[in-house]
């Protein structure tokens, strides 16, 4: 994962949202890339090693999958093949952005790893699976961690995983897992909780309707910004209601890239823009009446007005007492050349 100084990575989320199909993947590639994505994320994994066939749906899945599916048969339907990842892979490179994916076991990290896929994701599930953690801090690639559903003291044993193995090179992502999740639940403010406890890069995997949320956490420091992805909300599929089309995609991206322009750096200047503002609407000295040569300046002798090219009211204490050295029309400004 490589991030420019100053700009947040901001990564399309695709994740099972091509449906099993290569082709609707690609298509999504493309997209993300001209919708200004930095990377693209998958999802690796094997219904068999991922779930039992027990395993109930979640009431989101409920509401976007047909009821006579099971939880097994809805994650066996949206697997990509070890081979479908290949020409994926390939297709990310001859487009210049990168692939990213998530595994959900420590095969599919395995093969991620042989694969030459440079930074992985886990999921906010996972956070628990101290097995996936400990292989991929051996990798010593960058892994990006998802928050959602987390204790710190859970965050604090995978971190010492990977300190103990000697890799830091780790993001942290605020997320909250729903889909939608309601704008009162996002707690943004634990970016800064977590940036000040690990001191660690924090990012933002987003969840919620809209871009807001992704641009409040760049205020808030965010270097990763993760948003779910769509070619067509209507598409069979768990996640695609939730997700954003490329024109709302690209609406979020343009947003990102203003907010880190419109953000600058911590100095306080005087912008090249502000100049001509500046000389214009501040004041300056100007004499009230017309006095003449010789007279001793007072303060009621001084008002101030625009335009701000001239002495500034600072200039007052040095003034006041002094002689003028030749007489003064009402309504001049003030030049120190007129005093003694």
């Amino acid at each position: 994962m490589t991030m420019k100084k100053d700009n947040c990575f901001i990564i399309s989320e695709i994740g099972v949202n091509h449906n099993g199909d290569i082709d609707l993947a690609k298509q999504m590639i493309l997209a993300s890339k001209e919708a200004g994505a930095d990377a693209v994320k998958f999802q690796t994994f094997t219904a068999k090693s991922l779930v039992s066939k027990s395993t109930p749906k979640v009431a989101y899945q409920k509401e976007t999958t047909k009821s006579s599916e099971s939880h097994y048969e809805m994650i066996e339907s949206l697997e990509m093949s070890r081979e479908d990842h290949i020409p994926i892979i390939q297709f990310c490179k001859d487009l210049d952005i990168e692939f990213i994916s998530t595994p959900y076991d420590v095969d599919s990290a395995k093969f991620l790893h042989e694969a030459g896929v440079k930074t992985f994701k886990t999921a906010s599930a996972d956070i628990v699976d101290l097995l996936l953690h400990d292989f991929l801090a051996r990798t010593g690639k960058p892994v990006i961690i998802s928050t959602g559903m987390a204790t710190l003291q859970e965050i604090d044993e995978v971190i010492e995983i990977y300190r103990a193995k000697d890799n830091m090179n780790i993001i942290l992502l605020h997320c909250v897992s729903n889909y939608p999740c309601k704008f009162e639940s996002l707690n943004l403010s634990v970016m800064t909780s977590l940036k000040k406890r690990y001191n660690l890069p924090v990012g933002y995997s987003d969840h919620a309707i809209g871009f807001i949320p992704a641009v409040a956490s760049i205020v808030l420091g965010a270097k990763v910004i993760e948003k779910h992805f769509t070619l067509d909300k209507n598409l069979p599929g768990p996640d695609h209601k939730a997700s954003s089309t490329p024109e709302e995609f690209k609406e979020l991206v343009n947003a990102i890239r203003l907010t880190e322009t419109s953000l600058g750096d911590p100095v306080k200047r005087v912008q090249k823009e502000e100049e001509q503002m500046r000389e214009i609407a501040r004041k300056s000295l100007f004499f009230t009446k017309e006095l003449y040569k010789g007279h001793v300046v007072e303060l009621k002798d001084l008002t101030l007005k625009r335009p701000g090219s001239g002495l500034l009211a600072s200039y007052i204490p040095s003034i006041i007492g002094k002689k003028l050295v030749c007489d003064i029309a009402a309504d001049s400004m003030v030049y120190l050349k007129d005093f003694e």
